[in-house]
């Protein structure tokens, strides 16, 4: 009994391995669902933020805040794919340097972006909702305290 015990279990452990090895490597039409023009009123500004489909292994996006019927922030932004990469997040912020973020999870219409190694943020997410709406989330640590927006 023990025998047949040990062979089931090493077998369970060779099939998981290989579903594991099976898991295909994201691409960039795996964040199609992020396509489109997203806006939000918040604390009196305007977020809109504008995502052209995937093509050429790239989406392009831009991102624009108002307040008080001002640009207060701008931003272009890219995802790529690259062919021996990870698929990257770059983003160009008004009045600051370009920032890249590595995907590190994709799943279920949410995707992580992730730089340890920027000042704020370290974190960005999205999730399309069931209803369809999207939630865009940045976070990180900001002189060392923990920040969410």
């Amino acid at each position: 009994m023990i025998p047949l015990l040990k062979k089931t279990i090493l077998i369970l452990v060779i099939s998981s391995s290989a579903a594991i090895a099976q898991t295909p490597k994201p691409t960039i039409n795996d964040l199609s669902w992020l396509t489109g023009c997203w806006e939000a009123n918040r604390k009196g500004r305007e977020i809109s933020e504008h995502w052209m489909k995937p093509s050429g292994r790239m989406m392009l996006g831009m991102g624009r805040t108002v307040a008080d019927g001002k640009t207060v922030e701008f931003e272009f932004l890219q995802i790529r794919e690259d062919s021996d990469g990870p698929i990257q997040y770059v983003a160009k912020p008004s009045g600051q340097p370009e920032a890249a973020f590595k995907l590190i999870k994709l799943q279920n219409r949410e995707a992580i972006f992730e730089n340890a190694d920027h000042d704020f943020p370290q974190r960005i997410i999205y999730r399309l909702q069931p209803a369809g709406s999207l939630f865009a989330q940045i976070e990180g640590k900001l002189q060392g305290t923990d920040k969410r927006d």
